[in-house]
């Protein structure tokens, strides 16, 4: 990529992972309040404002080198975590389940909305390819930050909803994967393992339901 397309890449899909990253943690504080726990409200987490979510490494420097090694194909990110304390909860082992879904949630959620955003610019006839471009990016920023959450390995989203269903023995044997789970997974996203097994599958049935969903409007 020259410079003119790496900073148009920059600009495409800066406000898409700025969103995605901000509405996961914060869905994350609040769904965590809604059950009990309120860590994350005191410390100004529960917030929509970046700010408080930004992290140099996973927000900044992570999707900019990501960007620049694979051309934009594979983008992704992370904020600072939310505080969650699950003694805190009404019923920890249950609603830890509700907590972690929360951040995956919100980026299909909002992989639905840009879906719509997409559609109402082309419905309006709009011609400016940046602005669909960055409908488009929204999706795709989305469908992959809510499939890689949801592996089912502590510490991501997923395995916290894993240790929540299984029984309290198993549940226990996976939790304490969690101080290794981020080399896991490393290892898996760089043996390719990851994308194969697990987000391509997922990233194909995102798409697919978001064309069932559109398909009416089309």
């Amino acid at each position: 990529m020259d410079t003119s397309q790496i900073i148009q890449a920059i600009l495409i899909h800066a406000l898409p992972v700025l969103f995605a990253i901000t509405v996961h943690e914060a869905a994350h504080g609040y769904v965590a309040r809604y059950y009990g726990d309120n860590t994350a409200y005191m410390m100004g987490r529960v917030t929509l404002n970046p700010l408080k979510h930004i992290d140099p490494i996973g927000t900044i420097l992570m999707p900019l080198l990501l960007l620049f090694s694979f051309s934009g194909a594979f983008l992704l990110g992370y904020a600072k975590p939310v505080p969650v304390n699950f003694n805190n909860l009404r019923n920890p082992k249950r609603d830890m389940i509700w907590v972690a879904l929360a951040g995956p949630a919100s980026n299909f959620i909002q992989a639905i909305l840009w879906t719509v955003i997409f559609i109402g610019l082309k419905k309006a006839d709009v011609q400016e390819i940046f602005f669909l471009a960055v409908a488009q990016a929204g999706i795709k920023v989305n469908l992959v930050l809510c499939a890689f959450n949801l592996f089912p390995i502590p510490p991501l989203d997923g395995g916290r909803i894993l240790v929540g269903l299984l029984p309290w023995k198993q549940a226990h044997l996976v939790s304490r994967v969690e101080p290794f789970g981020f080399f896991i997974v490393l290892g898996l996203v760089l043996t390719g393992v990851l994308s194969t097994v697990w987000m391509e599958p997922l990233m194909l049935a995102g798409y697919g339901f978001l064309n069932w969903l559109i398909s009416p409007f089309l």
